[in-house]
């Protein structure tokens, strides 16, 4: 039979792991709240880009949905159709990768301070 103070241990050593890990659980779900509510404000936050000299204007949302699409009529020549393609993929690709760019620099902020006991 082993002695009472080994058990007394063994149950000190449970409480401490239970209650770190009610914290981690606490601060895992205040961490989720924060990250729901940046997702919100980034759904509603825009970006702009533009290439072709502004011929080729895009909005896009942080959350990586377009908003709008714009195109000077004087940007329009049928016969040289692959630029203006290449002018619209320009320009939404950049407001695209501005847009993850926010949305990172916004997630990164939020998780910043998260940590967990005993793995740093």
């Amino acid at each position: 039979m082993g002695s009472p103070n080994h058990w007394d241990w063994a149950q000190m050593d449970e409480r401490c792991v239970m209650s770190s890990f009610g914290k981690v659980i606490k601060q895992a779900a205040r961490l989720q709240q924060q990250i729901e509510q940046v997702q919100a404000q980034l759904a509603q936050r825009t970006v702009e880009a533009s290439s072709g000299g502004g011929a080729v204007k895009v909005v896009a949302r942080c959350d990586g949905t377009l908003v709008s699409l714009k195109i000077d009529p004087h940007a329009l020549d049928p016969l040289d159709v692959t630029l203006l393609e290449d002018m619209v993929l320009g320009a939404v690709n950049q407001a695209l990768q501005q847009a993850r760019d926010v949305a990172n620099a916004e997630m990164a902020r939020v998780t910043s301070g998260f940590r967990l006991p005993g793995l740093m």
